[in-house]
């Protein structure tokens, strides 16, 4: 911190309670009297020793310091100190998140004190006000969330400074010579933190990775990676033990397992899946019943704890998707091959098999390892071409295979009669209580160059919601088991807890500008009127935005040992058993559920709790990740589409600008309020509008726009759009 020059002003002590406080909490343990404190300060005359001297007291009776004896002061060891996680904006200040208060406490930028976004640190609070926020300053980094950045390289002749890509990141790196190994000016690298010098202006860091030159399309995805920490190629040691591990299926292992290889089993997945983690099976019993067998892949035979193969599975917690490709969780030995549940080979399986009547409830379960036979692989595609014929059929169209064939007809049957009990567990779902959430997901046609060169909604069929139903069963019918069985045992559950009052109210506010309306009354008229919103906006210009807006109100869903039950699903017990493949939470329950099975006693709750949390962050760094390469795609394809008009919708309204959605793609895009030249417009943040101070021009969350694009710019993922009116305005010209 810079030393005052000593002026025998009184101008020099604004904020003079922050400063005495600072003087005090710096020296804690230590008393000091006015004369002190203004030498300290750099101040001598009456009128600044007056100040002080009423400042000192007016603290102390306010408790935040204490008077030890006559005219002297101090501040109690570790009081008004707190810890939390770091939130910065892109302004250049953050708040901090503290359990112990209702609002975050705001850190202004030269309190930052070498914190960054998403550190956990501590905190000192210079004054927590009712009704303004609280203000602090960052007192120690206890943890850094990442000590890695990504950025451009600007070289000097004997040193270089990195640019971080984070809009959250207020500062850029100071880089040695001898530290910036083979990168060249303007390259995009990769910078480690190694310290922050007390008296420089930026951190000191070494360059560890090149990624290549901005802009290039294997540049930006590695870049998207590296950004949130997520691996990209296995270390060589990783893959070697991967392929030494034995998949033969052996005749003393089947023995130990329940052989279903005669029971007819089937794959439903996307037409270019790879990795196949489940399976049904299906067979009509003789007493009118189904038999349906939901298998998975094995994953747990061959991940053992304690490996480095199962150390780096951990690590990664998730297979990470990006538009252009998959980083797995596990190498290609396992994820491809051994585990996968590929047509015409027997496979080990955990399995869940369910016998349930006609209308669809079951009756009897039972959960074990198995060894099945999958007799056929389809795509969404097919099922749902049967689905809708009632007929095995599948057109060159439509089939993955090079011509029409004709599918076998009791696995025909066997989809039908599956698809009717999927309809009706879905429709009990909705009536007890759980929300639809069929958000349209924007997906990209790529060239041989991974350009695009098309944009396409993918929506969910009767063939989706058949798998994601059953799927949806094994999951709550695992967990049940477990938990109700004993409570006190370890377990993992994906939780989600009900939805914040606060984000609901908002959204009611919202949808009521659209003629909607909601019931807030309870639990779960809460859950029916959105349900009801979600239908009534399909196929409307708000839909896209509703749908955001409506699954931001919803708190997270996460793993956690302590069951609170699934708010979304409606389940009072919920966990992720169906896909091991590519969610370690799912290789920790299946390792649990063996553990119950063989009556061992219950697992550390410490140990899986940790273990949960890691795997949360991770699904957060992964979808994060996904949303960053679906962003950079759209930026690309609108690259090439400058010159032309599209019909947007506000999808939202900030004091500095409107963000609007292109229809037809998804694409999203600002218009900055200082380039609308007609008017001087002003943020109406209880209307989310924007209005025009002559003219009185207004422009609304929904309202439809013509826009075209202004600037796309690859390396901040960013669209500017020109406004060119509102849809009727334009059209009627």
């Amino acid at each position: 911190m810079k030393k005052k020059k000593r002026n025998n002003s009184t101008k020099d002590l604004g904020d003079l309670s922050r400063k005495i406080i600072n003087i005090l909490r710096k020296n804690g343990g230590k008393t000091y009297n006015y004369k002190q404190i203004a030498s300290i300060l750099g101040v001598d005359d009456p009128g600044s020793r007056n100040q002080i001297t009423k400042k000192l007291a007016q603290l102390a009776a306010k408790k935040e310091i204490e008077q030890v004896e006559r005219g002297k002061f101090k501040i109690e060891g570790r009081k008004n100190y707190y810890q939390g996680k770091l939130d910065m904006t892109t302004k250049g200040y953050g708040y901090v998140m503290v359990e112990e208060f209702a609002d975050d406490v705001f850190i202004p930028q030269n309190d930052l004190n070498t914190a960054f976004h998403g550190d956990e640190v501590e905190i000192y609070i210079y004054n927590n006000r009712r009704k303004k926020k609280s203000e602090g300053e960052v007192t120690r980094v206890i943890n850094r969330k990442r000590t890695e950045f990504v950025g451009i390289l600007d070289l000097q002749k004997d040193f270089g400074f990195v640019r971080i890509d984070d809009a959250k990141m207020y500062t850029d790196f100071f880089v040695q010579k001898n530290k910036i190994q083979d990168a060249k000016d303007g390259d995009k690298v990769v910078v480690e933190m190694e310290d922050w010098p007390d008296k420089a202006d930026s951190p000191f860091g070494k360059i560890t990775k090149v990624l290549g030159t901005p802009g290039e399309h294997q540049t930006e995805i590695h870049g998207i990676l590296a950004q949130y920490g997520l691996p990209h190629d296995f270390p060589t040691e990783v893959e070697e033990f991967a392929n030494q591990i034995d998949t033969s299926i052996q005749e003393s292992e089947i023995k130990k397992r329940r052989d279903m290889r005669d029971v007819l089993t089937f794959t439903i997945d996307p037409k270019d899946a790879k990795d196949f983690d489940d399976a049904l099976s299906f067979q009509k019993l003789d007493n009118g019943q189904f038999e349906v067998g939901i298998h998975i892949a094995d994953v747990s035979h061959y991940l053992k704890p304690g490996t480095i193969l199962d150390e780096e599975a951990y690590e990664r917690a998730t297979s990470v998707y990006l538009v252009d490709r998959v980083v797995p969780m596990l190498p290609e030995i396992l994820s491809n091959n051994a585990c996968s549940l590929r047509p015409n080979e027997e496979k080990y399986t955990f399995s869940a098999v369910f016998k349930m009547d006609k209308n669809a409830k079951v009756v009897d379960q039972w959960f074990g390892r198995t060894v099945t036979y999958s007799d056929a692989r389809f795509a969404y595609e097919e099922a749902q071409h049967i689905v809708e014929t009632r007929g095995g059929d599948i057109p060159a169209g439509v089939s993955i295979k090079e011509d029409a064939y004709k599918a076998n007809d009791h696995i025909v049957e066997a989809i039908l009669e599956l698809n009717a009990m999927a309809k009706k567990m879905r429709s009990r779902r909705m009536r007890e209580g759980a929300i639809s959430f069929d958000k349209v997901e924007v997906k990209f046609q790529l060239d041989e160059q991974n350009e695009p060169i098309g944009v396409f909604f993918k929506t969910s069929e009767d063939a989706n919601k058949l798998i994601e139903e059953f799927m949806l069963l094994a999951n709550r019918k695992v967990a049940e088991f477990i938990g109700k069985q004993d409570p006190k045992k370890t377990f993992v559950y994906r939780c989600h807890d009900e939805p914040d009052d606060s984000k609901l109210a908002s959204l009611q506010t919202i949808v009521s500008k659209f003629g909607h309306k909601l019931n807030l009354k309870d639990k779960n008229s809460i859950a029916s009127s959105l349900n009801s919103l979600l239908v009534d906006v399909q196929g409307t210009k708000e839909q896209n935005m509703v749908d955001t807006l409506t699954i931001r109100t919803m708190s997270k869903a996460y793993y956690g040992t302590e069951n609170i039950g699934h708010y979304g699903l409606a389940f009072d017990y919920y966990t992720h058993f169906t896909s091991p493949i590519r969610r370690y939470p799912d290789v920790m329950v299946h390792r649990l559920l063996q553990r119950y099975l063989d009556n061992n006693p219950t697992a550390n709750q410490d140990e899986y709790e940790e273990k949960c949390h890691h795997s949360s962050d991770m699904e957060g760094l992964a979808t994060s990740a996904e949303r960053d390469s679906i962003k950079y795609m759209q930026v690309k394809f609108m690259q090439d589409h400058q010159d032309e008009d599209y019909v947007g919708v506000i999808s939202g309204v900030t004091d500095w600008g409107i963000f609007v959605e292109i229809i037809e793609n998804k694409c999203e895009g600002m218009i900055r309020l200082r380039d609308l030249k007609d008017d001087h417009y002003e943020f109406d943040e209880e209307n989310y509008a924007v209005v025009g101070r002559k003219t009185k021009k207004v422009y609304q969350l929904g309202d439809e726009v013509y826009v075209n694009v202004k600037n796309a710019d690859l390396l901040k993922r960013h669209l500017d759009f020109n406004l060119l009116g509102l849809k009727e305005e334009v059209e009627n010209k």
